[in-house]
């Protein structure tokens, strides 16, 4: 349906740009957000550099890895060792607020439409902001759930609380070994809600939002509808990005906005009712206050 390379349309004065993107919030009868890692970034969850090295700098000496991500994927001789690291990551991503307000600016810009939410993070800083847990759908799992490693079940467990409690008694980089989670069903090692593999739990909560959400978009496809896509990049395009060009291209009153630093594109056959604003996230969303 669709050209294979989108082409860049944010030649525009970009206050024209945002004067376009105002009216289009203030008029649509409905918003989708589709959100990606970019604006957590946008918001200052960065994971490397001096957050990094605020948090982490201990092991960054030990094991020699510079970054969040790395970290993630170390592997540790012990399980002690691997939940030291992972209850503060978790900790600082997931139960600690994001250092800029982007999220909470974001929610003020829709608050009084009619509006849901879309996003691949799993740090839940919409939630945070204070968004209707029954308008956001988080399609790649949540920080702060727990899954069974085989997995036995198609349940998730809350983390927060044993999570805090791995933070304050962890040593020399180890977490006591009674503190190591386990599934309460079948014994074996519980590990993270994120979707890295066909393991992946999806759990009754996580149905019944991607319903709500499929409900929140057929009854509105008519409708003068703004797909707004923010920090969205090409990781996983057919969750979010993709279905934004098709659906805006099946409803001649919807218009596809793109906010992206470095990535905002869209294809030809939507030019026309796109805006796509090439600039940085936090910037786009105090301009349209």
């Amino acid at each position: 349906m669709f050209l294979r390379k989108p082409i860049t349309i944010f030649t525009k004065i970009y206050f024209q740009q945002i004067d376009r993107l105002k009216n289009e919030i203030e008029n649509a009868d409905t918003i989708v957000i589709g959100a990606g890692a970019g604006l957590s970034t946008a918001a200052g969850f960065i994971y490397m550099g001096k957050r990094f090295s605020d948090y982490f700098a201990d092991f960054e000496q030990k094991y020699g890895f510079h970054n969040m991500y790395s970290g993630g994927f170390y592997p540790y001789k012990t399980s002690e060792e691997h939940w030291a690291y992972w209850s503060r990551y978790i900790y600082f991503n997931r139960y600690v607020n994001p250092p800029k307000s982007t999220y909470s600016d974001l929610l003020r810009l829709v608050k009084d439409k009619d509006y849901f939410v879309i996003t691949t993070n799993v740090d839940h800083c919409f939630q945070k902001a204070g968004i209707d847990k029954k308008r956001l759908f988080y399609t790649q799992g949540d920080y702060g759930l727990f899954q069974c490693s085989e997995p036995c079940c198609g349940e998730t467990f809350d983390n927060e609380n044993v999570v805090r409690q791995m933070l304050k008694e962890q040593k020399d980089m180890r977490v006591p070994t009674e503190l190591l989670p386990i599934c309460p069903h079948c014994g074996k090692p519980l590990t993270m809600n994120l979707r890295s593999d066909d393991k992946f739990v999806e759990d009754k909560g996580w149905h019944q939002a991607t319903e709500r959400y499929k409900n929140f978009l057929q009854t509105r496809s008519s409708q003068r509808t703004l797909f707004l896509e923010l920090g969205v990049g090409y990781n996983t395009p057919v969750i979010i990005k993709y279905p934004f060009w098709q659906m805006t291209a099946k409803n001649p009153k919807a218009v596809y906005a793109c906010i992206n630093k470095g990535e905002a594109v869209c294809p030809k056959e939507i030019t026309t009712r796109s805006i796509c604003i090439n600039s940085d996230i936090n910037r786009v969303i105090e301009d349209l206050g």
